[in-house]
């Protein structure tokens, strides 16, 4: 998806952002790209649901406009929240309560709004308000200046609490059976207190976006006994190979500047069996990896989701199952990876918290090799833990230029 948006900032004119979409909607878990949740409820017109989501405020991390230099930059948050909507004929109200729990802002934010979703042949509209209202610390940490940060043209100023409007829509066309169109736009009026603030210039916010996405959803019900549960368990060490010489077996050495590693537990859960009749079947994993960091900086943990594809159609097959698999999601550390921050600061690029994750795996049949059937479903294998930043091309990841690269070993088996 491509998003277009007119920055809040001045002088910062407008910015473009490429966003990959990933999305799966369960019967209780979901992944939206910007958002991870758990939703309750029978159906839409009355649910509740608990989720994460990244917020996009924040000064740019190129380009930095004249009116913010010198300025210390305000990161992208994550907001924990809780939400509730309720609906009939009539549309759905509904309501959020955020909180930053990425120790950015450290702020809160109350959303109420109405959105009223129609369908007319292969058009899906869903218009939309919004009244948001903000508090102190949410507003002063993206659009306050700190008395060190005050110059003649600059002086210092606090931002208050306030409430943002918001107009919008969100539109799907269904061009074929997989694929759709998808589009919309919002329109934002801040407040007085934020519009007062001397780095800021447009009161008035607009936001479009576009793009494609392409169906991968079963059209029947392909566990009727329920899903197995997938258990994943990893063991790796950094490495300074790119990823593309690691995939061609061209550079596998490890430890060749640092002594990091990382050991991460993942459950996961099927999508698809045999796409469309391929030997090619979908899963959706979300995980723990700890970062042991050998005292370079404290160890923390790295959030993963993502989906993969598994690839089995080798002659070998029923001797020996042997699969090919390539994970596509978004990484969030608590803290930046030695090896990647000593890398991108290297070479005078910016870092982030959140980046896309590649993971692609080789294995095997552990009861195929030992010829033990009942573990013909429990593989050990080899693979790559890599972040990345889309080449800076994506507002999501920070507008980051590289990443790190963890090869690791892993077992994982099925219930």
């Amino acid at each position: 998806m491509w998003r277009i948006e007119r920055s809040p900032y001045r002088d910062a004119g407008t910015r473009h952002d490429f966003t990959p979409l990933y999305i799966y909607e369960g019967e209780r878990f979901y992944l939206r790209s910007p958002s991870i949740g758990l939703k309750f409820g029978a159906s839409p017109e009355r649910r509740f649901e608990v989720f994460f989501r990244h917020r996009f405020e924040g000064t740019p991390t190129d380009d930095i406009p004249q009116s913010l230099a010198g300025m210390a930059p305000r990161e992208h948050g994550i907001d924990g929240g809780v939400s509730g909507q309720i609906g009939g004929a009539w549309g759905l109200a509904f309501a959020e309560l955020l909180r930053d729990v990425a120790q950015t802002s450290g702020g809160t934010e109350l959303r109420v709004g109405y959105k009223y979703p129609f369908r007319r042949g292969r058009l899906w509209l869903r218009p939309h308000v919004i009244v948001a209202a903000r508090d102190q610390r949410l507003n002063n940490y993206y659009y306050g200046v700190r008395p060190e940060e005050a110059r003649a043209d600059r002086p210092a100023y606090e931002v208050q609490n306030g409430v943002v409007s918001e107009v919008g829509f969100y539109a799907a066309y269904q061009i074929s059976t997989r694929w759709r169109l998808i589009g919309g736009a919002t329109f934002s009026r801040l407040p007085d207190t934020i519009a007062g603030s001397p780095i800021v210039g447009e009161r008035i916010l607009n936001q479009y976006y576009a793009g494609a996405a392409y169906d991968l959803s079963s059209e029947q019900e392909q566990w009727p006994q329920g899903r197995p549960l997938i258990v994943r368990a990893l063991y790796g060490a950094s490495t300074d190979c790119n990823l593309v010489d690691i995939v061609a077996f061209r550079c596998t050495t490890v430890h060749t500047k640092d002594d990091t590693g990382i050991v991460g537990a993942e459950v996961g859960w099927p999508l698809v069996d045999r796409l469309n009749g391929w030997p090619l079947d979908l899963a959706g994993f979300v995980g723990v990896t700890q970062h042991k960091e050998q005292g370079l900086q404290p160890d923390f943990p790295e959030i993963k989701g993502y989906i993969k594809a598994y690839f089995y159609g080798f002659p070998w097959d029923a001797k020996l199952r042997t699969r090919i698999g390539l994970g596509v999601g978004l990484s969030w550390a608590k803290d930046i990876p030695f090896s990647e921050a000593r890398d991108l600061e290297a070479k005078g690029r910016n870092t982030s918290h959140l980046l896309q994750v590649l993971d692609p795996t080789i294995d095997m049949s552990l009861g195929d090799l030992i010829a033990v059937r009942s573990l013909r479903n429990t593989f050990f294998g080899a693979g790559v833990s890599h972040r990345s930043g889309i080449f800076g091309s994506s507002q999501l990841l920070g507008n980051v230029n590289g990443g790190s690269n963890y090869i690791y070993g892993y077992l994982e088996t099925s219930f």
